[in-house]
């Protein structure tokens, strides 16, 4: 049986929070699991990090933090093609292709584009002020990433569900054209981890600044735990399960732990004892990854070797698709 190709990359745009990880890099990590099923490739997007990412010291950087997190949190690079978007000219390549063939008013749709243009037109600016063409052609090199590997399936949050649908789009368009040469990708959204709340009961976001970091030492992870909004109930009162505290314990406990927690909070647990709880089941799961993260990000020379391995990998991939495509396309 042929394998379902699977492809994801996380921007490395500063420290990884607990959402990163409980959205995309473990159910990622998953996949690898059963690689019998699955052929899965994971990446750096740096090119994508230049539409916020200003310096190159910056970028050096969050790059190595960002690929340090996905092999303290498991990643196994003898099981999957881990690289950076950087080191494949080819995609690159695509992405000059796919602009050929995708139209302007698709990407005028696109969420990241719109929601600057919105708020330029709240502060009566000129809708495009601000804009560049990074940022508004994000979409198409995204697409670019996912169909030089004839993705079959992409993990990622609810939030991120359209650039998928843009992807597929975008190969359409293009296999309408030159013949059925593009895979077109489907979203795989774990729905019980598609929004991850932060510490104000919003969806956890860095420009909210409500979120966990991922590899807190231990005092300061208790301490941002701490920041989780409750409600007024007294120490003795029952809680319910509709609640930020709960929602993360459930992603870090097992089912009997989840059990015997949702018990506490019927029987009045207060929100202290409640958070102190959260925090030795969060500490229990993240302490090991953390030692992990910080002998990796001491040891750079060890995941440049790692990238840069899974790079000769994917280009392999990557230079027989796009021969394909530049025969296809007439070049």
């Amino acid at each position: 049986m042929k394998k379902e190709m699977i492809l994801t990359g996380i921007k490395p745009t500063g420290d990884p929070h607990i959402g990163n990880y409980l959205g995309a890099i473990k159910p990622a990590i998953e996949f690898t699991n059963n690689n019998d099923k699955y052929e899965c490739f994971y990446f750096m997007a740096d090119y994508h990090a230049l539409t916020t990412v200003k310096t190159g010291e910056e970028l050096k950087r969050y790059t190595l933090e960002i690929a340090s997190s996905w092999l303290a949190c498991g990643l196994d690079p003898e099981k999957v093609v881990f690289y950076k978007q950087s080191d494949i000219p080819e995609i690159f390549e695509l992405y000059t292709i796919l602009t050929n063939v995708t139209p302007k008013g698709l990407m005028n749709r696109a969420h990241a584009y719109k929601a600057v243009v919105d708020e330029n037109t709240k502060n009566n600016e000129e809708a495009d002020f601000n804009v560049n063409m990074g940022l508004y052609n994000y979409p198409i090199l995204m697409a670019a990433d996912i169909l030089m590997f004839n993705t079959n399936k992409v993990p990622v949050g609810m939030d991120q569900k359209q650039h998928i649908e843009i992807a597929r789009d975008i190969a359409t368009y293009f296999n309408n054209r030159y013949g059925n040469v593009l895979q077109i990708p489907e979203p795989f959204i774990k729905e019980e981890v598609a929004i991850i709340l932060g510490l104000d009961g919003r969806k956890m976001s860095k420009s909210y600044g409500n979120t966990i970091e991922l590899f807190l030492p231990e005092e300061k992870l208790q301490k941002v735990i701490n920041k989780i909004v409750t409600d007024s109930s007294a120490p003795d009162e029952p809680k319910g399960t509709d609640n930020t505290i709960f929602e993360l314990y459930k992603l870090f406990a097992t089912e009997k732990e989840l059990k015997e927690f949702e018990t506490k909070l019927a029987n009045g647990i207060s929100w202290g004892e409640a958070k102190k709880e959260l925090f030795v089941k969060m500490n229990e799961i993240l302490k090991p990854m953390r030692d992990k993260y910080e002998y990796y990000m001491n040891n750079s020379e060890v995941v440049d070797k790692i990238l840069a391995e899974g790079a000769k990998k994917a280009r392999k991939i990557a230079e027989n698709q796009l021969k394909i495509v530049r025969k296809i396309i007439g070049v």
